[in-house]
Formats: structure tokens, C-alpha cells, sequence
């Protein structure tokens, strides 16, 4: 995700996203994706891992949602608030 910037610049993204689903933990931020949103990337904050799944604040008032346990979540779009 890099040129996040103003037009013209080369600034990398703001976010520094956890990518490996092994070692999620509560604080971490992660890029998950929506089902039925073809793929577009969002933020959030993993506020529960689980063995299994992982719950993610979106930061943005929004109750937080379940996702998968993997590099990049996903949430299904009944999650979404």
C-alpha cells in the first residue's frame, strides 16, 4: 500500500498491519476484507483472537465484527454495522 500520500510523493501507508495469523494479538492491526465487496481492503484493531476466529474493531463506532483467523480476515457482511 504505498503512495498513500499526497499525489505525487512516495510516502508509504500510515498503517503497520500484522499479516501473520499466527501471531495475532490484541492491539494488532490488520487489513480484512469484506464478502460481497470485492476484496476492497479496510483497517481495524484485533480486539480477541481466538483459535479459530478473531474479533475486529473497525474504529469507527461501529460494533466489532468476527472475522477468520487468517493473513487477511474476513467478515462476512451481516457483521457489518
Amino acid at each position: 500500500m504505498q503512495a498513500m500520500g499526497e499525489k505525487g510523493t512516495d510516502e508509504s501507508c500510515p498503517f503497520d498491519f500484522n499479516f501473520d495469523a499466527a501471531s495475532f494479538k490484541v492491539g494488532d492491526t490488520v487489513s480484512y476484507r469484506v464478502v460481497g465487496f470485492d476484496g476492497f481492503p479496510f483497517a481495524g484493531t484485533l480486539v480477541e483472537v481466538l483459535d479459530d476466529h478473531v474479533i475486529i474493531n473497525a474504529g469507527d463506532g461501529s460494533p466489532p465484527m468476527r472475522g477468520t483467523r487468517e493473513s487477511r480476515p474476513v467478515v462476512e457482511a451481516s457483521e457489518v454495522r
